[in-house]
């Protein structure tokens, strides 16, 4: 699922560092807490051990929160900042009407149902709002690879607060260079959180791309182009 990711994006002899969040992957799937604070703190410490003095910073999907969050926090570290597929509100917090609200609440249910269902078809209908142009075996990969990377308790809580989490107040505090990539036709986070974001970070350029994956997949056209976006932006 992330193979071209490190392969693409760590080309051009930079150097790479990605981590496993709290409660995810091999990090310790029991948290004491998790907010964007923490996940602020949590990068600090990442870094640190790294040997990282500044740095740029690519967040992806939720991880966009906390890149916003850290660079508007920590500006004497971060030089560039990357932000693909992002939004600074979750679900629930920019929610504005009430069915805005049941959406958010449908799918919180969506993705509890389908982690504890026998059935696969909840699984890919959860798995399709985040890859629908992508082939079968994709959409297989990335249910497996979800299952295998947290539990069902921590997936409810990721879900709870992410739906909820708002770090649009520090937007304005963000002043490095910022580019915002995002698919025009993203059913998970509509491209109109990428341009509003845009609006609010003073040195940013927004590219929407010809997609309509909130995870874009290796195979559609949509990848080299995001992939030259952020090598002429990182190399600039």
């Amino acid at each position: 699922m992330w193979i071209h990711w490190y392969r693409d994006l760590m080309r051009n002899s930079r150097r790479g560092l990605r981590y496993d969040e709290r409660g995810c992957g091999l990090s310790d799937w029991c948290p004491p807490s998790a907010s964007p604070q923490v996940w602020v703190e949590d990068l600090d410490t990442v870094a640190d051990a790294a040997g990282y003095g500044t740095f740029a910073i690519i967040g992806t999907a939720q991880a966009a929160a906390t890149a916003i969050a850290y660079a508007a926090l920590r500006p004497d570290r971060v030089t560039r900042m990357v932000l693909i597929s992002s939004h600074a509100r979750g679900r629930q917090a920019r929610a504005r009407t009430d069915l805005d609200r049941r959406v958010a609440d449908v799918d919180l249910d969506l993705a509890t149902v389908a982690w504890q269902s026998a059935d696969p078809s909840f699984l890919r209908a959860y798995a399709a709002q985040f890859l629908p142009n992508a082939a079968p075996a994709e959409l297989d990969a990335y249910i497996a690879f979800t299952r295998r990377t947290t539990s069902l308790e921590n997936l409810v809580r990721f879900f709870q607060m992410i739906t909820t989490m708002d770090v649009f107040p520090l937007t304005g505090q963000v002043r490095c260079p910022t580019l915002i990539l995002h698919a025009r036709n993203d059913p998970r986070v509509p491209a109109s959180d990428a341009t509003e974001l845009a609006a609010l970070i003073d040195d940013s350029r927004l590219v929407l791309l010809d997609s309509a994956n909130h995870l874009f997949t290796a195979t559609e056209p949509a990848w080299a182009e995001l992939v030259r976006h952020v090598d002429d932006f990182l190399d600039d």
